[in-house]
């Protein structure tokens, strides 16, 4: 049916042009901005993850950049470190040459002086974006919450949408030559525990030592000694007979009753015993040296024995020893059972031998108790990480301890690590020890008195005695001294400790050295990284928005000519009723 009211051919043809004229639109603008998803409207999932995605690709150049800065630091340091580890070797080498004694050392300072100079010139100059990691001022070096700067070393997106900016730590204390609280690697380090308070021998010159000053061991009772000049013989029937007493306990000591009243052994000698001890047969007894062999034979298991003497002749050399004729000793060895130092000869009888001289009573001789040592308190300090270890000697048994910042805090009620007073240092040890056989008191303001209680150790003699040693720190050994003070002309005598000193901090400054070349390589690996991951991101985002340039021109093409196609068809579609009108004309 024909009406002249509706064209419904022209409508179709209308909207077929309309149709054809969109794809057109879009794919001009396809061709036009090399886009296939310009807008959200073109394609919501692909816009939502090409635009996250281009803009983690300007993040991550941005830290790209960040870590060229960061670069940029690492290298200014490791210039400077590298620069100044060849001046201590030049230092080290001309610390050597003053150990000729025909060398001026005068001017071998001035020269040390130079390179001190050069040293912090350059020191002071390491610094780039108004960072620097050889000359720092940090409050405590040591302290791994503030002791550290970093720098930029990527841009992460989590799996599960989160990002961050990824950074790396460079610890100060691994290269700061000069720190304004100390602790530089060319200072002294404030960490030394110098005398731990006391319990251990400062040498000075930076040397420790292992043991305390004041370790105590008790002595033995003196020898008993007796005149042997003129041959004895033993005849049949013929005694000497005695009592020996060993260790018995010196009230003297404090120590509480009831008292031991030690070892008594009766001793002979006869013709019988002589012989067996000599290996003769007609009881004589020559001379001073056979005297003591057979006393030493009759006094087994006693807890004595006989000795003779010697001395250096002539006097005051020590490599000739001649024997001390006539002269035989009885010495204790002692009763590993009892408690006591102690020996006496009781008793003494002659039967058939006439009394030359050769043996006596002798009254009780005691050992000395020596079971206290007191330490000169000086206040010190324990840091992060340090630990002390050390053994404690009482009487002749060990035992192992160790305290940290930790102990020392939970022990006084601190936060510092720091034992300032002798009364502290009493406590300190006091806890650490914790044994009912060691009372430890401040013994005024600079000293702390350790001793054994009496009352329950009784060990007497050489048996008795308290000490401190096996002590040593985790972190050293330290450098003690500054690396400015270095001054042979002044100090010829320590040119040996500076050299030690020197080669110390040498390989703290290589050490520091390696760890920023270390950085070097992983910053410039991420940097490479960085690079090939804007790449993909790049490529990535192109796979899903870009437009295929070869298909967008076939299809502009074919649309042009629909969109001609479809303006003839109108224009076709629109005749039809002009050719109906003529009917009515």
């Amino acid at each position: 049916m024909t009406s002249i009211l509706t064209n419904t051919a022209s409508m179709a043809a209308l909207q077929t042009l309309r149709a054809v004229g969109a794809n057109l639109a879009s794919q001009q603008m396809q061709v036009s901005s090399g886009l296939r998803v310009g807008a959200a409207a073109d394609n919501v999932a692909y816009w939502s993850i090409s635009t996250t995605m281009k803009s983690d690709r300007l993040a991550v150049s941005s830290a790209d950049d960040a870590m060229g800065v960061g670069v940029a630091k690492v290298d200014t340091a490791y210039a400077a470190m590298n620069s100044v580890i060849d001046i201590l070797s030049d230092f080290k080498a001309k610390l050597v040459t003053a150990k000729e004694s025909s060398t001026d050392l005068d001017k071998i300072q001035s020269d040390l002086d130079q390179l001190k100079k050069q040293v912090v010139s350059i020191s002071d100059a390491a610094s780039f974006s108004g960072q620097n990691w050889l000359t720092t001022d940090v409050e405590d070096i040591y302290d791994m919450d503030i002791n550290r700067t970093t720098v930029v070393s990527g841009f992460t997106r989590g799996i599960d949408g989160s990002v961050s900016v990824n950074t790396a730590d460079h610890v100060l204390a691994q290269t700061s030559l000069f720190n304004s609280t100390g602790g530089g690697i060319l200072q002294a380090d404030p960490r030394d525990l110098k005398t731990i308070g006391g319990i251990r021998f400062e040498f000075g010159d930076g040397l420790r030592s292992s043991y305390a000053p004041r370790n105590t061991l008790g002595s033995g009772p003196s020898d008993f000694r007796f005149d042997f000049s003129a041959p004895v013989t033993f005849a049949a029937g013929d005694s000497i007979t005695f009592n020996v007493t060993v260790d018995q306990d010196n009230p003297a000591d404090g120590i509480s009753a009831p008292y031991d009243p030690g070892q008594t052994t009766p001793i002979t000698i006869t013709a019988a015993k002589i012989n067996t001890a000599l290996g003769r047969t007609d009881g004589t007894i020559n001379d001073y040296k056979e005297y003591a062999a057979v006393l030493t034979s009759v006094l087994a298991g006693s807890g004595l024995s006989a000795t003779t003497y010697w001395r250096y002749e002539p006097p005051g050399q020590t490599n000739t020893r001649v024997d001390i004729p006539d002269i035989v000793g009885i010495v204790r060895g002692g009763i590993a059972s009892k408690d006591g130092s102690s020996m006496a000869i009781s008793g003494l009888t002659f039967n058939g031998v006439a009394d030359v001289g050769q043996i006596a009573n002798r009254a009780v001789s005691y050992g000395v108790r020596s079971s206290s040592m007191t330490l000169d308190f000086q206040p010190f300090k324990v840091y992060d990480d340090v630990v002390v270890s050390l053994r404690l000697r009482v009487d002749r048994a060990y035992e192992s301890f160790s305290f940290d910042k930790d102990f020392v805090n939970t022990t006084l009620g601190k936060e510092t690590g720091k034992v300032e007073t002798s009364a502290e240092m009493a406590t300190l040890l006091d806890t650490l020890f914790n044994r009912n056989d060691v009372t430890i008191a401040a013994a005024g303001a600079g000293s702390v008195l350790v001793e054994t209680d009496p009352l329950v150790d009784r060990k007497s003699g050489e048996k008795s005695g308290i000490g401190i040693d096996g002590i040593s720190v985790n972190i050293e050994p330290v450098p003690t001294m500054n690396f400015l003070d270095v001054d042979v002309a002044a100090n010829p005598a320590m040119i040996d400790t500076y050299v030690g000193y020197i080669e110390t901090v040498l390989g703290r400054s290589i050490d520091g050295a390696a760890s920023l070349g270390s950085l070097q390589m992983r910053l410039d690996m991420q940097s490479d990284f960085a690079g090939k991951m804007m790449d993909t991101i790049d490529s990535g985002v192109g796979r899903l928005i870009d437009t295929d340039m070869e298909e967008a021109s076939a299809k502009l093409s074919a649309l042009q000519t629909q969109q001609q196609l479809a303006v003839q068809s109108l224009q076709i579609s629109n005749q039809a009723p002009e050719r109906l009108l003529i009917l009515f004309n």
